[in-house]
């Protein structure tokens, strides 16, 4: 594997501080050294890279995402007409996407493709972000996962001669939920997503309707621990985001009607939010057009305003956010590939500075992955997940969502796209 040194660039750390005129050396896939380019010997047999006015940052993460294939916010169409392997095709182009537009790690939470494809990532058959999967969600009998629109027996894999992109392991009582906790880990999940909560894209059910008992969640968490991972939940509602945190959830999704007593739960525990901005925000600009159903429209418009406060609110106590889209794929709505818009609507919606929005998409977005010893920062030993910008996000944040502002992507020391 080739060794590079990274040389006269303005690098953005992760943390929030920043090197300028600073080198990266890279050997074996990691960062073996950071530090001011006039205080440092480049080793020979470094590749060097002069970055001189560009900068330098860790690979983007998108915390919450799902790898769908849909190209429409129809999804009883797509799940019903549009071939499974077409899907998944789709699905591969989207890595592309994520990958050129400077995302290293993305967050599947849930769903039936990605937990399959990130093994064809890791061999480098195809390109794309390293995937960390849920595999299929929990969910209790008519929750947020039971897909309301199909009949039961379409929705649990386990059952189902149905493929669909999503699909729920429905389960109820604690027997059942730590079952259904075993499977996913069988099927490959690197967590166990659950839903704590209804929510506004599940027909039925309202996003403040509390999901699974406290008995329940306690026994998937243990079943996550016991395999040494983790339980992110779709928590909506405040009753079922305390009931999560409670009883040892990690990440918390949406958070739409977090409060003061849950910021407090979550900042005492250590737990971090991803509120997923990015799909209500499309939602409401887009979700007639591309087919969202109107009890999803109805329903986006109700929380929309509540969303974006409550969030500021958990960022104004304290608590550690992580962007994250929900992004399914799509053309004008939901297109992985444009996941920093989360970044932006950070600034835009709850005020954060732009340090700590970038702070979100890479330190924290890399712990909500369970990843935060591996990536997520430009430290010496951790692995060389970095990309180049042209322009500084610092000065212009917007420009994160020009994928021709991505002029090198780096993933584990290998240069998977360079406009250099």
């Amino acid at each position: 594997m080739e060794s590079f040194a990274l040389l006269n660039a303005t690098v953005f750390v992760g943390d929030g501080s920043i090197l300028e005129k600073a080198v990266v050396l890279v050997e074996k896939g990691r960062i073996v050294k950071v530090s001011k380019l006039d205080s440092t010997t480049i080793p020979a047999g470094f590749s060097r890279i002069d970055l001189d006015g560009l900068f330098l940052m860790p690979g983007l993460i998108d915390a919450h995402l799902h790898l769908t294939g849909m190209r429409s916010g129809d999804s009883v169409k797509e799940h019903l007409l549009v071939p499974y392997e077409t899907l998944v095709a789709r699905a591969v182009k989207d890595l592309e996407s994520l990958i050129n537009a400077g995302f290293t790690t993305i967050v599947d939470a849930g769903g039936s493709i990605a937990v399959n494809l990130k093994k064809a990532v890791q061999e480098k058959t195809i390109v794309g972000p390293r995937i960390v999967a849920a595999g299929p969600s929990l969910s209790q009998t008519f929750g947020h996962g039971d897909a309301h629109y199909l009949p039961i027996d379409y929705v649990d894999p386990r059952t189902s001669k149905f493929k669909t992109p999503f699909g729920s392991l429905i389960c109820d009582g604690v027997d059942e939920c730590r079952k259904a906790a075993r499977y996913a880990l069988r099927c490959g999940a690197d967590f166990i997503k659950i839903m704590s909560t209804g929510g506004v894209l599940s027909e039925k059910d309202r996003p403040e309707q509390v999901q699974f008992t406290m008995e329940e969640i306690q026994a998937i968490v243990q079943e996550a621990r016991h395999a040494g991972t983790f339980v992110h939940s779709h928590a909506q509602g405040t009753e079922g985001i305390k009931n999560a945190l409670l009883a040892g959830v990690k990440v918390i999704a949406h958070g739409i009607f977090i409060d003061e007593e849950c910021c407090e739960l979550a900042k005492k525990l250590d737990a971090i939010v991803v509120p997923t901005l990015s799909i209500v925000e499309h939602i409401m600009r887009f979700g007639k057009e591309i087919g969202i159903p109107e009890w999803g429209l109805k329903k986006s418009e109700e929380v929309y305003r509540a969303h974006v406060e409550n969030i500021k609110l958990a960022y104004q106590r304290g608590v550690k956010l992580a962007t994250g889209t929900d992004f399914l794929g799509g053309i004008k709505a939901f297109r992985q590939g444009d996941n920093a818009l989360e970044i932006l609507l950070f600034v835009e919606k709850l005020g954060m500075k732009k340090e700590e929005a970038l702070v979100c998409a890479t330190k924290h977005a890399a712990e909500a992955a369970g990843l935060s010893k591996q990536v997520g920062t430009i430290e010496e030993g951790k692995l060389a997940d970095v990309i180049v910008l042209e322009k500084n996000p610092l000065e212009d944040v917007e420009s994160l969502l020009n994928e021709k502002n991505v002029v090198m992507v780096m993933k584990e020391g290998e240069i998977v796209k360079n406009l250099l």
